[in-house]
């Protein structure tokens, strides 16, 4: 019989807010993040609004020597350290003095980290031979070691979040990241509790992290047109399964949960949040881009999670929807919703958060 998994710690940072009290009262309030873009310049791109986290700084999160040993992080990196930083102590694990690390580990999910984009392009065009069309290898080679920096290219692994994370709290047992794009988190989560489940683990940090509001990041889901470009109405403009959806709103961020098993939780006297009791991972095995038109890849991930769960279908009162506010996920998610549930789907509310904190990605 498998292991029982509960959560004891949330850590949040997102574009409403930089703590779990502020980002939830702001959910509750139904406020949006979505702003002008001014993380970098975005006035001439089709989109110029995103939904951005402000005003950020790790210090606040971490001690003076923590922070010296991870201010090199990246953007999205540095939101992970903090919210993890943020779920530990709300797990009350900072004042835990009997871990065994060997059995606490860490499984995140995220994706490609920012490029250095002008010094990038710095040594691009210096180092490009205009008369032959090839790169001038030597003069790249002289370009970019003058304007790249070790640190900040290995940053942009999207492995570093976990390992900064490993290395802040001296976790030794699991780590793991998974870079399945928007499905990253979720199945971090899920992967985490059948660890713990299976006795790989007692204790796990999941969640994930991404950043993608750049100049290349933008510009790709422009050229995709998936997003909204509403940029006369940006707090308005993330419509999930509304008529009037044109696409979605990029954001970015990070979401941690402690996930500990049940007995080790009981035992040190953890404030149980939460119990996760069921998982399911599929692939449409369809493009790249586009998820199949039958729903057929939702309808199974969900039957297996209510499977995984015991659980019967008038059982479930909400469902958290992927809802990113294109024409077409919108029409498909809820096709494999009614596939699942039949009659009782109209029961069900739904909703999603990206309308008011845009996209994650990750």
């Amino acid at each position: 019989m498998s292991r029982r998994v509960v959560v004891t710690g949330i850590g949040w940072i997102t574009p409403l807010g930089h703590d779990i009290e502020q980002t939830w009262q702001r959910v509750l309030n139904g406020e949006s993040g979505v702003s002008p873009t001014m993380i970098f310049d975005a006035k001439t791109f089709p989109t110029t609004f995103s939904s951005q986290v402000k005003d950020f700084d790790l210090k606040k999160y971490l001690s003076p020597e923590e922070y010296e040993a991870h201010k090199s992080v990246s953007r999205q990196a540095g939101f992970a350290v903090a919210a993890a930083k943020m779920a530990w102590k709300n797990a009350g694990l900072d004042q835990f003095g009997e871990l065994d690390r060997t059995h606490a580990g860490i499984y995140l999910g995220g994706g490609e980290g920012p490029l250095d984009f002008g010094n990038f392009a710095k040594a691009a065009i210096e180092g490009w031979d205009y008369e032959t069309n090839h790169l001038d290898s030597k003069r790249w080679a002289e370009v970019a070691a003058a304007c790249l920096h070790a640190e900040t290219e290995a940053e942009q692994d999207p492995n570093m979040a976990a390992g900064h994370i490993s290395t802040l709290f001296g976790l030794e047992g699991p780590s793991f990241n998974t870079l399945t794009a928007c499905a990253a988190s979720t199945q971090a989560i899920g992967e985490a509790t059948n660890m713990i489940r299976y006795g790989d683990a007692d204790v796990m940090i999941s969640g994930g992290c991404h950043s993608m509001i750049h100049p290349l990041g933008v510009t790709g889901f422009n050229l995709l047109t998936a997003l909204s470009n509403r940029n006369d109405s940006p707090t308005t403009a993330s419509r999930p399964f509304d008529r009037t959806r044109d696409g979605f709103v990029l954001g970015e961020g990070a979401g941690m949960l402690i996930l500990e098993e049940l007995s080790h939780a009981r035992k040190r006297g953890a404030t149980i949040l939460a119990e996760i009791v069921g998982y399911g991972s599929t692939a449409d095995a369809f493009r790249i881009t586009d998820i199949h038109e039958d729903a057929r890849g939702g309808i199974a991930a969900m039957r297996m999670a209510i499977q995984d769960a015991g659980v019967s279908l008038t059982d479930i009162d909400y469902i958290s929807a992927h809802g990113t506010g294109t024409a077409e996920n919108d029409k498909i998610e809820t096709k494999a919703i009614r596939g699942v549930f039949g009659d009782h789907a109209p029961n069900v509310p739904i909703s999603s958060v990206k309308s008011m904190m845009g996209h994650l990605i990750a």
